[in-house]
């Protein structure tokens, strides 16, 4: 028996529901809409009123935030049980209203949507049908049906033989120079690892076009949704190898109801400092090697510093010598207390003023008879505030144990590394003294702020200087406000003796509570407080091109996430900084041993097969063992080589030839020659970071790591080593192109023949 649909009638009914979804969907942003308002008209009210109101301002631009992001493709498929029950599978979770228990659409991440991804005809977990639905805006445009029950001959028009309809055309669709999501096609070996249920470190391996920078943003998205609460006031950190790279996957998580993440370059991470510099690869290696820390520590230690030969204070018609013997008596009790080298300073001072107290007490108060001190407790405690009070004890103590900020310290070390370093490498990394930052410098940073730590002593008394300016304030305030009363009433008061009984709010308020009630509310979001906060420990990390992060980077990011919960992205292939660690043992085993997970995505979902094939014979000459991701598709389109006299000529014409009436070309070329093929390129600009929305851009093989296109053109692979050309090899979904001056390497020349 045969229940044949029609096609246009399924159109139909799924058009009707998308109506209905979306029209809910103006109703909650409606509501979001006015509960911020609302909220934000309260003003300022009493302390609880006011953390609701900032609480449920935060709820509501939440839900503004995802509503407006996943707007125009919220819906995207439907399960169909056997027990003849329908669900709807979207971005994110609606339900008909605020009190009904059955949800309009179920979110992705919700264990009821998961036979969405896994199930099959082998193990159809109770589905009848799996449906894809394709939109543009709020309008269906095409469905996509999966039989998973073989029994039942009900068929709609819509059916997909393969079941890879949807998939294949997500993979050949044009690039727009943002990375997209792909929550629509997840494939079974990438959703076991999303909902991987490890609450540690999770490595995610693969090699290019494989989907684990998808892989790992989703797993995000899932994390946040599974642990909302804490994730939600911890935040998520996301670290990416360049600005470029952030931008490229700055909208993914956003298209799936995520707003609450910080995405950062680990160049990023100390709140206050900009890079605008490059390190040369020799400097960052040297910079990031783990032997640094020891280093640092060294040259903190070296600054806690002893006189040479003495320090004469004069004091009160008295001269008090400080020699080296007892302030290293001060130096070592103080660094007995393991404190940072700032931290400590307080405990140096406490040393160095009693010593100086001892010193004047005994040569002031000694009896010249018998020898005993003539001075009481009170008489040494005023000596003490005598002394603390005097100029020269202080210009003493800064000598001898000076406060000194991260920024002065790294400065001043890469100034003078000699007897630091060896030789060779404090040549390499040697600067002038300057406010201008590296990358790899910032773990340097980091590093000098752990070992300093802060002497917030000046802060507090800053803020209680200003805390006790708003009482004043408010004193003021409420003085006005009695006094106007008292001039209102004293008239009155034998008309109406009643009217003496009024209450004002001075009687009511004191000038501190009143002060209280105006202080600053803090409207920022987890993930903006986070990017002010060095110290903030973070909920989740996640970490793309991992394998390039060297020993100090790892150091700076372990500290923010003191409970070790991160998922770690990279193929140790593409390893191309020579600071890089390279493999996920060197990374790991410092902090977590061998208590991590280990997930590898083999399917390379990118890369057509003719130019997978070429890219690993690249990779097979230097490492014969080498075996790379299979493609799941070919495009019959073989890529091609030419050798030129002319580069920029020859760059401008393949340009034209490889540039897509619709998606993206990028242009890969060693960065010494962007500046003469950017001036035959038209829109295309050397040195700034790329636009990777524009349709030719242009970049080094570096900054084309993690990025994909419909077509690339190498130039000048010769120049390149293993790992960077593989990484520049394998960025096209389409079309490969090389073109060279000087020979081509030997296993691509073959490759290519």
């Amino acid at each position: 028996m045969s229940n044949t649909e029609y096609p246009d009638d399924e159109l139909r009914h799924e058009q009707e529901f998308i109506d209905g979804l979306y029209a809910r969907v103006d109703v909650l942003r409606g509501d979001a809409e006015a509960g911020v308002a609302d909220a934000l008209a309260q003003g300022h009210t009493p302390r609880q009123a006011r953390l609701e109101r900032d609480i449920l301002v935060a709820e509501r631009s939440g839900l503004l935030a995802a509503l407006n992001a996943v707007d125009g493709s919220l819906c995207f498929g439907r399960i169909d049980l056997t027990s003849g029950q329908t669900h709807h599978i979207g971005r994110i979770g609606l339900r008909a209203d605020d009190d009904e228990l059955t949800p309009l659409l179920i979110d992705w991440r919700a264990d009821v949507a998961r036979p969405f991804y896994l199930a099959t005809g082998h193990t159809p977990m109770g589905l009848r049908r799996r449906r894809h639905i394709a939109t543009e805006g709020r309008r269906v445009t095409d469905l996509h049906d999966e039989i998973l029950d073989l029994g039942d001959d009900t068929r709609t028009g819509h059916e997909d033989p393969t079941g890879d309809a949807v998939l294949l055309a997500a993979l050949n669709s044009a690039r727009t120079g943002r990375m997209g999501d792909i929550v629509r096609t997840i494939q079974a070996d990438q959703d076991r690892i999303i909902r991987a249920p490890h609450r540690g470190v999770m490595v995610v391996e693969g090699g290019p076009g494989t989907g684990k920078t998808a892989v790992a943003l989703h797993r995000a998205a899932y994390l946040l949704y599974e642990h909302r609460e804490l994730l939600a006031r911890r935040a998520v950190l996301i670290v990416g190898p360049n600005p470029a790279f952030l931008g490229y996957i700055g909208e993914v998580l956003p298209s799936l109801g995520e707003t609450g993440v910080l995405l950062a370059t680990v160049g990023e991470l100390f709140p206050g400092v900009r890079t605008t510099r490059t390190d040369t690869p020799e400097a960052a290696a040297v910079k990031g090697r783990a032997e640094m820390a020891d280093v640092l520590a060294e040259y903190v230690r070296d600054r806690q510093a002893l006189p040479d030969p003495v320090i004469a204070i004069e004091h009160d018609r008295e001269v008090l010598m400080l020699d080296d013997g007892l302030v290293n008596v001060a130096r070592e009790r103080t660094r007995a207390t393991k404190l940072p080298h700032n931290v400590a300073r307080e405990h140096f001072e406490g040393h160095i003023l009693n010593t100086l107290t001892d010193m004047l007490a005994e040569r002031i108060g000694t009896d010249p008879y018998d020898g005993s001190n003539l001075l009481d407790p009170s008489d040494i405690t005023q000596i003490r505030d005598e002394l603390a009070e005097n100029p020269e004890v202080w210009s003493a103590i800064d000598q001898l144990w000076p406060r000194i900020t991260p920024q002065r310290l790294v400065a001043d070390f890469l100034a003078a590394p000699e007897g630091y370093l060896p030789d060779e490498d404090a040549a390499v990394v040697r600067r002038p003294v300057t406010r201008h930052w590296t990358v790899s410098d910032v773990p340097l940073l980091d590093e000098a702020a752990e070992l300093l730590g802060e002497d917030d002593r000046l802060a507090r008394d800053r803020a209680e200087r200003e805390r006790q300016r708003q009482i004043a304030y408010a004193q003021g305030v409420l003085d006005v406000s009695y006094a106007s009363r008292t001039f209102e009433f004293e008239d009155k008061e034998e008309d109406d003796p009643e009217s003496s009984e009024v209450l004002s709010a001075h009687d009511i308020i004191d000038a501190e509570r009143f002060a209280e009630r105006h202080e600053e509310d803090d409207h920022r979001s987890a993930a903006e407080r986070a990017a002010a906060d060095r110290t903030w420990a973070f909920g989740h990390i996640i970490v793309d091109e991992a394998q390039e992060l060297s020993p100090m980077a790892w150091r700076l990011l372990m500290r923010r996430s003191p409970t070790r919960s991160m998922t770690l992205v990279g193929d140790p292939a593409q390893t191309s900084e020579a600071g890089g660690v390279g493999s996920w043992e060197g990374i790991l085993d410092p902090y977590v041993e061998d208590r991590w997970e280990h997930h590898r995505l083999g399917v390379n979902y990118r890369t057509p097969a003719e130019i997978m094939e070429v890219a690993a014979a690249v990779v097979r000459d230097a490492h014969p063992g080498f075996e790379p991701p299979s493609s799941v598709r070919a495009t019959g389109v073989r890529p091609w080589a030419r050798a030129t006299a002319d580069l920029p000529a020859a760059t401008a014409e393949a340009v034209r030839e490889l540039t897509p009436e619709e998606g993206r070309l990028a242009v890969i070329a060693p960065r010494e020659l962007h500046r003469a093929l950017a001036a035959r390129l038209d829109g295309v600009t050397a040195g700034a970071e790329p636009d990777l929305t524009r349709q030719v851009v242009l970049l080094d093989p570096r900054q084309a790591k993690g990025l994909e296109f419909d077509s690339v053109l190498v130039v000048e692979p010769g120049r390149y080593g293993t790992s960077d050309l593989y990484v520049a090899l394998t960025r096209a979904t389409q079309r490969l192109g090389v073109l060279h001056t000087e020979p081509l390497p030997e296993p691509l020349a073959e490759a290519l023949a």
